[in-house]
């Protein structure tokens, strides 16, 4: 299975920081956060890995490479501008083939990669989901026996992590497109999973949930190391 990881976006939220730098290249625990991203997936057997740029994409790509440095394979592609979520990976399909791919959006952490068997036949996604966090209360969808709902009382947040196949965007125009309509167009239809994880979970939005990442990546080291 391939990954993807969304990198195009401008990092407003990230501002003063990403003034000089992309979001993907801000460091956190000595090295930059897209880095902890390929280190993961290379440990979960993915040797190919698609990475979306638009904002100064060629520091990122520079900083990168061609991916041999991690022992894997990087694939570009460049936005012009950024295509939203939908419009980046449709443009990006020519890389990732006709096979289900992992998605992972470049601002988060976790510790977890779904398993590509956890995508059912008919589904055309498969999504993580994570306890709700102080900045999102209220959730984004609800987990029912493993099937992804829109309505109920007992939400949870999408955690940036998913399993999707091509043709949830193929079929769409071509140009700028969010993927959120989509994802809940195939959730109405019955045809998106998921699972519940409840380990530790960033949505690294904002400097100040980059520096609390920072003090728990560093904590966690030291607590290794004893």
């Amino acid at each position: 299975m391939k990954a993807m990881i969304l990198a195009a976006g401008l990092g407003k939220r990230m501002r003063p920081l990403t003034d000089h730098c992309p979001k993907p290249l801000l460091p956190v625990a000595g090295k930059p956060l897209i880095v902890h991203h390929l280190e993961k997936l290379k440990l979960a057997g993915i040797n190919e890995v698609v990475i979306n740029v638009s904002y100064r994409a060629e520091q990122i790509m520079a900083a990168l490479g061609d991916g041999s440095r991690f022992q894997l394979r990087i694939h570009w592609s460049q936005e012009t501008t950024p295509l939203e979520t939908g419009g980046g990976i449709q443009k990006a399909l020519p890389l990732l083939g006709d096979a289900p791919f992992l998605l992972v959006n470049g601002d988060v952490w976790c510790d977890h990669i779904p398993s590509e068997t956890r995508l059912q036949h008919d589904d055309l996604a498969h999504l993580v989901l994570v306890d709700n966090p102080p900045h999102h209360l209220v959730g984004d969808f609800t987990l029912t026996h493993g099937r992804v709902g829109l309505e109920g009382s007992s939400r949870m947040t999408f955690a940036g992590i998913s399993i999707l196949r091509p043709e949830l965007v193929a079929r769409e125009p071509m140009g700028t497109f969010a993927l959120a309509p989509l994802l809940k167009q195939a959730i109405a239809n019955h045809h998106v999973s998921g699972e519940h994880f409840s380990g530790h979970w960033v949505d690294v939005g904002t400097p100040e949930r980059l520096n609390e990442l920072e003090h728990f990546l560093l904590a966690s080291a030291q607590e290794s190391q004893r």
